[in-house]
């Protein structure tokens, strides 16, 4: 591992105070817009720290309340140790949760895709009512507009059949198949293989939780079966969704909310 002197460079004092010793290194699995950094030293506990620019569409200041949230409803996350907006960065440390990503780790498919239905059970069995974060479709997509409008939409990363369209014309898109009902529950918002912790072979916890609200359980479902077909191969979603307890998924909505997420 190797230090980063520019970033400990631009840390808040007290940061900079509490992280002294910590060998870094950065994370480079999933797909966060912030830098995110494993910190280790002999004798004390790991932590991660995470870092963005502040400004309209950061993050991280979601991420704290929703971490906070969520740790309170027993879900297993990441504990916020500390939260800093300083010399135009967020800065964000929490604690590690135990054991690895189910990318990075070694892992029979089966067995992956039972922590992530189970994981994702226990989630959406949450009092939506309780839960203070709208992610329904009508913020999310007016959010959507935002990021298109302001330029912060990477066209160069569509899937494969957006490719060389425009932020707005997938906007269009996005309004003209709207779904017309939606089954709201509580959703992690980008539940992707690397935003799911284990040890053991057991659930550890949700990382990246920063869109985490109420909206409709294909949320959740679309960016898992999308991740199981990138990483384990598309023979695993129909067994992903059974074991969820869904086998008959909306396929609609499924690529419906693999279209939203063009915008995040």
């Amino acid at each position: 591992m190797t230090q980063h002197p520019a970033i400990e460079i631009d840390l808040p004092a007290s940061l900079r105070e509490a992280l002294a010793g910590y060998d870094w290194q950065r994370q480079t699995i999933g797909a966060s817009g912030a830098g995110v950094f494993r910190l280790e030293a002999s004798g004390k506990p790991t932590l991660f720290l995470k870092t963005e620019e502040t400004g309209q569409f950061a993050e991280l200041p979601d991420e704290v309340a929703r971490l906070r949230w969520l740790g309170s409803q027993g879900i297993p996350c990441p504990a916020v140790l500390a939260f800093e907006a300083h010399g135009g960065h967020n800065w964000l440390l929490m604690s590690a949760v135990a054991g690895h990503d189910l990318v990075t780790q070694e892992m029979a498919p089966d067995r992956a895709i039972a922590i992530m239905a189970d994981a994702l059970r226990r989630l959406h069995a949450l009092d939506a009512a309780a839960c203070p974060f709208d992610h329904s479709l009508g913020p999310r997509i007016a959010l959507a507009k935002a990021r298109a409008d302001a330029g912060e939409v990477d066209e160069d990363d569509f899937d494969d059949e957006r490719l060389g369209q425009s932020a707005q014309q997938v906007f269009e898109e996005l309004l003209a198949r709207r779904p017309a009902s939606e089954t709201l529950v509580v959703t992690h918002g980008d539940a992707s293989m690397p935003n799911f912790m284990a040890d053991g072979g057991r659930f550890t916890g949700f990382i990246d939780c920063s869109r985490l609200g109420v909206a409709d359980l294909h949320q959740d479902l679309a960016l898992a079966c999308w991740s199981i077909h990138v990483n384990l191969g598309e023979e695993w979603i129909a067994p992903f969704l059974a074991l969820y307890g869904l086998p008959q998924a909306d396929t609609a909505k499924l690529s419906y909310y693999q279209l939203l997420d063009e915008f995040f």
